[in-house]
């Protein structure tokens, strides 16, 4: 039976954080500086991820091979460009180990892997200055001990010496994708949920995401809200392979709940203009019928489109089903001509509920 594209569930219990924001205005400050994000297929200055995998939040059953799928996402993409890995002090000689010398550690405390949720967003002003947006992680709406993640963005800015940028926003990186040219895709579960961002409007929302990433157009998936952690991030359901070419992921099991889910979003693209006013090329990726037994989980993430996107190549999964990691794999190939495609084993990130995308963020060249 196809597998269900899930991604991660409400995980052991961790503290639930108050959450106190509450819009009252109806619209945000703007700036009198425009940004934008990259495109994510735009040249890297470097890599950013987090060797954070906890016994407490992994288990004992998952911690080891995660800790050996996240260095082997590391090094993969190490062969590419640079890569900065933070690491807890106390687990130092773990990843300096596992890593190898081509992935540069760097100590700070973290509470958990998912640099694409906690790290910053990078843009660029129309001077060619750099800034970093802090979007205050809240562990995915209270439903995970996030102190120290919360200040990893923070972090990172200051180590690229960026420009801090703030903003009232609760969101995270998974939640967004863009092209480069204006145009976003973002869940509507995710953002616009009342455990992030209480009380807030869409044409609240859209004006501080236009100020923030330099945006002309949104598109909103409805998504899904309060089956995984994540609330239905993005980056699970559709990526942008190049302006005006989306990949979009499809959930062939009846009895998933991203069965219709995916299905709506597909319609909605079909549908859908970019910033330039132009239709949009939607290339579907289902996901594999069969995982490698050893490692399945209710939370295993059965998916290709969590792909990363690095300097000369697009780093994405293979599950061992031969016939569709050979479909995803040529797909992109397809989509992509000019990079590499390099597919590996990420079993134990997936059983986590995430893949390669959710554990990487981009420095921008």
């Amino acid at each position: 039976m196809p597998l269900s594209l899930t991604r991660r569930h409400l995980l052991r219990g961790l503290s639930l954080a108050p959450l106190t924001m509450n819009w009252t205005t109806p619209s945000l400050a703007a700036a009198p500086e425009t940004w934008r994000m990259p495109d994510e297929g735009e040249p890297h200055r470097a890599t950013w991820m987090s060797f954070g995998p906890s016994e407490k939040v992994w288990g004992r059953r998952l911690l080891k091979p995660a800790r050996e799928n996240l260095a082997n996402i590391a090094r993969t993409i190490a062969a590419f460009e640079p890569v900065h890995m933070l690491v807890r002090e106390q687990e130092y000689d773990i990843a300096a180990r596992l890593c190898g010398n081509r992935v540069q550690l760097e100590v700070q405390p973290v509470d958990d892997l998912w640099m694409r949720d906690t790290g910053p967003v990078f843009v660029r002003n129309a001077e060619g200055r750099w800034a970093g947006v802090d979007f205050n992680f809240n562990g995915w709406g209270g439903k995970q001990a996030h102190a120290r993640d919360a200040e990893v963005a923070g972090y990172v800015t200051g180590a690229t010496k960026a420009q801090p940028l703030a903003t009232r926003l609760v969101l995270e990186g998974g939640g967004i994708e863009v092209d480069g040219q204006g145009t976003a895709i973002i869940t509507e579960s995710c953002v616009l949920n009342a455990n992030r961002n209480p009380g807030l409007r869409k044409d609240a929302c859209e004006a501080e995401l236009k100020r923030l990433l330099g945006l002309s157009k949104i598109i909103w998936l409805p998504g899904i809200a309060g089956r995984d952690i994540t609330d239905g991030h993005t980056d699970f359901y559709a990526r942008f392979a190049a302006p005006g070419v989306v990949v979009a992921g499809l959930d062939e099991d009846p009895d998933s709940y991203d069965y219709a889910v995916t299905r709506r979003h597909l319609d909605i693209l079909r549908q859908a203009t970019d910033a330039r006013g132009q239709r949009l090329r939607v290339e579907v990726l289902a996901g594999p019928e069969t995982v490698r037994e050893a490692l399945e989980t209710d939370e295993f993430a059965a998916g290709y489109i969590n792909f990363y996107v690095c300097n000369g190549a697009v780093i994405g999964p293979q599950f061992g089903d031969a016939r569709a990691d050979a479909n995803a794999r040529a797909l992109l190939r397809d989509l992509f001509p000019k990079r590499e495609v390099v597919q590996i084993d990420i079993d134990a990130i997936a059983a986590g509920g995430g893949g390669i995308h959710c554990t990487t963020q981009q420095q921008p060249r």
